[in-house]
């Protein structure tokens, strides 16, 4: 159970008396449940309410949507060195209008114009569109590229969620010759804030309900 405060320490948005009023309405709803602890009232998500199957997918909408990038780069004919998302959706505070950042790095024998590649490229971006409603952008580079200074490189690495491929820091540091491509495992953690206060008070609270 937490507190409205607390509930609005992790949403990182909006007014505690903003998020105080979302919990009242989802109160009266009987979606959050309310309990008094001496001066505080502390919320919790109700489980056996007919939503709550809705708020909990909510919550995890990132971990999903990065899972399901996951499971398409594996299946790529032509794998890329490594795969990560960065920016707004990889710092957890994009909204509507933010645009889901991808870094692609392929090895340096493939054009960028390959068939193939463009292919599989243009079919991720289309699943991003589809899965988020968000724009996606794409930085796609040989390995070689990368190696090079760009004053990009630090939103790449700063946060980062790895996709596939080896950890991003640790391939800007080897040796682009010897670089090798190999299977990642994807850095989940579960919301997907939307930048509204209903929307974030639900996901608070399918994640840290009883």
């Amino acid at each position: 159970m937490l507190s409205g405060r607390e509930i609005h320490r992790l949403c990182g948005a909006g007014s505690v008396a903003g998020v105080r009023l979302v919990l009242q309405r989802l109160t009266s709803t009987g979606l959050v449940h309310v309990h008094e602890a001496g001066n505080s009232l502390l919320y919790t998500l109700n489980r056996h309410h007919l939503a709550a199957p809705a708020v909990e997918l909510l919550a995890d909408l990132r971990t999903t949507f990065v899972a399901g990038l996951a499971a398409k780069l594996s299946n790529w004919l032509i794998p890329p060195i490594h795969a990560s998302l960065f920016g707004a959706i990889a710092r957890g505070d994009g909204d509507l209008d933010s645009e889901v950042d991808l870094l692609l790095i392929r090895p340096d024998e493939v054009a960028a114009d390959n068939v193939l590649w463009e292919e599989q490229t243009a079919d991720l971006l289309q699943y991003i569109v589809d899965q988020t409603g968000n724009a996606a952008q794409l930085y796609d580079l040989t390995r070689t590229e990368l190696a090079a200074p760009d004053p990009t490189a630090e939103d790449w690495c700063d946060p980062t969620i790895r996709l596939y491929g080896p950890v991003l820091a640790a391939l800007l540091k080897q040796d682009p010759l010897a670089a090798v491509g190999r299977s990642g495992q994807t850095e989940r953690s579960a919301g997907f804030e939307e930048g509204l206060e209903a929307g974030q008070v639900l996901l608070v609270g399918a994640a840290h309900s009883d």
